[in-house]
């Protein structure tokens, strides 16, 4: 291995040249030659940009990785370049767990089978959160890491050359005015320009490199649709397939469907709550006024049943779904019920189960 003892010396020198301008200027001895305004407002752009890239990064990670015991396996698994070894999520072990109870309950009673219906919806809940992690750790986690590991680090290697720079210009201005002798004024003047010279051109770099910030907001903002969209799909996927299981829900016998459906009250009496049907909160506006309309008049009016109901006591009607039947008010009654008339069959009725006609 050759060891060139003239350029460990020239290092060594530059060294302690760089070491004692940067001690004076500390200290107030010597001047120091400030960045232009535009160059200052470029790195503090970029170190706003670091800092907040890594603190969304940081949270989106959380917020698709709640466990920071998971999060610490997979940087490793990543940093060792394993493949991350497949795990159920907390949706697929609730979904395993219903599945198992409903067969041990038995899929012929109404609670085994509910159990092995919401067991099977947390299953597909399950895979769509699995698509949206990956969509986003695709779309949206690896352009930002990229930056910070990539871009950025390039931007700090170079901004450290820029600092370097600075200090043998520096050092160079101050040779310069201590030199005496002419031909002493005559080297320094030669080292100012060389250094003025390499400062201008590691000032541009920086400068080009700083600027194609406002490329990293444009393609991350990209990135942030890319996300939204992954969670508008999730969102919307997970609604449907509850939607959908609350329908099938909807259907099972009173009997079940009563016992968590009844508060107690004092005297050990019991109120039937309805079940909330997650589809009537769309058009709320407009159907809670009418119901209002309803209530404020003596009047009856139709309705369109939108799911089955099956009555939980001799007070109630049991409906079914897409059939019409006629509604009216009675002063008193709990605002979520309404008095139902099937030809000669009456008994309350409730709203969140109804549609009203004009």
């Amino acid at each position: 291995m050759d060891f060139n003892v003239k350029r460990f010396a020239a290092d060594a020198g530059t060294f302690l040249s760089r070491a004692v301008q940067f001690t004076e200027e500390k200290l107030g001895q010597a001047e120091k030659t400030e960045l232009d305004a535009h160059l200052e407002n470029l790195l503090a752009r970029a170190e706003c940009t670091k800092h907040w890239t890594e603190r969304i990064l940081k949270q989106t990670e959380i917020l698709l990785q709640p466990n920071p015991n998971v999060r610490i396996e997979e940087f490793f698994y990543e940093k060792l370049e394993k493949k991350v070894p497949n795990r159920m999520n907390n949706h697929e072990v609730l979904g395993q767990s219903m599945i198992d109870s409903g067969n041990e309950f038995g899929p012929g009673q109404a609670y085994g089978n509910a159990l092995i219906k919401c067991g099977e919806t947390e299953k597909q809940i399950a895979g769509a959160e699995r698509e949206f992690i990956q969509s986003s750790a695709i779309n949206f986690l690896t352009p930002f890491r990229n930056f910070l590991e990539g871009d950025f680090k390039t931007i700090l290697k170079e901004r450290k050359l820029l600092a370097n720079k600075r200090l043998d210009l520096d050092a160079a201005k101050t040779k310069l005015k201590k030199a005496r002798m002419a031909d002493a004024r005559a080297v320094a003047e030669q080292d100012l320009r060389m250094t003025q010279s390499e400062f201008d051109r590691q000032a541009e770099i920086t400068r080009l490199l700083l600027e194609g910030i406002s490329s990293t907001h444009a393609h991350h903002l990209r990135c942030l649709n890319d996300f939204v969209e992954a969670q508008t799909t999730y969102y919307a996927q997970c609604y449907q397939y509850m939607v959908d299981l609350q329908k099938q829900l909807g259907s099972f016998p009173s009997s079940f469907a009563s016992n968590n459906n009844q508060s107690s009250v004092s005297g050990g009496a019991s109120v039937s709550v309805p079940t909330l049907p997650l589809s009537s909160s769309l058009p709320a506006g407009r159907s809670s006024s009418a119901f209002n309309e309803l209530r404020s008049c003596s009047g009856s009016r139709k309705a369109r049943v939108l799911y089955d109901y099956d009555a939980a006591g001799s007070s109630e009607l049991s409906l079914l779904a897409d059939e019409v039947i006629m509604v009216s008010s009675v002063p008193g009654m709990d605002p979520d019920w309404l008095m139902g008339e099937r030809g000669n069959q009456k008994g309350k009725v409730p709203i969140t189960y109804l549609e009203l006609l004009n």
